[in-house]
């Protein structure tokens, strides 16, 4: 297959998962898995991992710089660029055209029985991507046990990065030997955390500098983000009223693809298009550079027997992060209201994801596309009984 004819793949499956990726960053690497690992066959699943394990340790939205390794494994530099773009426009899009409702009228579209199957239906397809991955990750009763430990530091509130780096250190300690000369290798790989930038601008550039350097040093999930916009925004500059910033983060939550698209919908309400332009540039830019550095140092990283253990290390923790995540987000989907008002378990929720795991486990060519489709189909009828 020529370049452009990768280009023109890369972009198709990665704009579908920017229509369809609901439920968060496991949600959408657990997607990604089925679309280029199981079905394309782009990469290995070991090196998949890899990358997943990888992209938790720099800064950014960590599904959206997977999209941008999957395209550079399959189509080279372009191909990151073309995935990134085509994840993130379809968000940026909907946010969008959400903000112009929100700003122009003081509401949106009321879209919420659509979306209340769609939750459950991802909860079935993280647990069928973790299985998968599992199996690959889990080489070992010690890798196991540093699973474990991390699943146990999430539900205790550690930081999803503390948690990651103290797994890669010990992991290193426990299958390595001090003084490799494979330590070389993994400084680069650390130093991208610890870069800073310094700004002081007005107007629309400095709105496209605050966004950069919170795209520059956001760590763990999108949903870091919220304390981001609330220091910086409401506290620092009084840009947004906290409930303006809370009705940013509700557009992010129920539209597909990366929650950091919320940086459109909230530059949209600082100053209109320009600012959702440049909110958007400036808050993403940093994960292509990233991308681009870190993506040729991975496979340096399983020469040496001291970065391969870290790597293993780090890779079973990305997995017990997606297992917690998975967990919580069951737990919320399950006894939450069906924003109808009922709070005790809800059988409405249940039934669509056992549907849905019945579906993911037992039928192994069907698409997350469908899953998703037929839990938002079987929610909406479900929410009018």
């Amino acid at each position: 297959m020529n370049s452009n004819n990768k280009l023109f793949e890369v972009a198709k499956v990665f704009f579908k998962l920017g229509l369809i990726a609901f439920g968060g960053p496991a949600a959408h690497i657990s997607m990604m898995e089925d679309e280029v690992v199981t079905k394309r066959k782009w990469m290995s699943r070991e090196h998949f991992i890899d990358l997943m394990g990888a992209t938790n340790l720099i800064p950014g939205p960590n599904s959206t710089e997977m999209t941008m390794h999957c395209g550079f494994e399959r189509a080279g530099w372009k191909g990151l660029f073309v995935a990134g773009l085509m994840f993130i426009i379809p968000a940026v899009l909907m946010t969008g055209t959400l903000a112009y409702f929100y700003v122009t009228y003081g509401d949106i579209p009321n879209v919420a029985p659509f979306l209340f199957g769609i939750k459950p239906a991802v909860i079935a397809i993280i647990l069928g991507a973790v299985f998968k991955l599992g199996k690959k990750a889990l080489k070992n009763w010690e890798l196991g046990f540093i699973g474990a430990l991390v699943i146990g530091a999430s539900f205790l509130g550690i930081n999803e990065i503390t948690s990651i780096l103290c797994a890669g250190f010990l992991g290193m300690l426990w299958f390595g030997k001090l003084g490799d000369s494979g330590i070389k290798s993994i400084g680069p790989f650390l130093l991208l955390q610890t870069t800073p930038i310094l700004f002081k601008k007005v107007g629309l550039g400095k709105l496209f500098l605050v966004f950069l350097k919170i795209g520059a040093v956001l760590f763990g999930s999108g949903y870091v983000l919220i304390a981001y916009l609330d220091g910086e925004l409401v506290e620092n500059l009084g840009w947004l009223t906290k409930p303006q910033l809370l009705d940013a983060i509700a557009i992010g939550q129920f539209t597909p693809g990366p929650v950091l698209s919320t940086a459109t919908f909230v530059g949209y309400q600082i100053d209109g298009y320009w600012g959702a332009i440049l909110a958007t540039l400036g808050i993403f830019l940093p994960s292509f550079l990233f991308v681009l550095i870190l993506n040729p140092i991975i496979p340096k990283l399983r020469k040496s027997k001291l970065t391969r253990g870290f790597l293993d290390a780090v890779n079973i923790a990305s997995l017990g992060i997606m297992v917690a995540v998975t967990l919580q987000l069951g737990y919320d989907v399950f006894t939450l209201s069906d924003y109808v008002g009922d709070l005790d378990w809800n059988w409405k929720t249940v039934t669509i994801a056992i549907i849905a795991t019945g579906i993911s486990f037992g039928i192994k060519k069907v698409s997350s596309f469908w899953i998703v489709l037929g839990g938002s189909v079987l929610g909406y009828f479900l929410s009018l009984l």
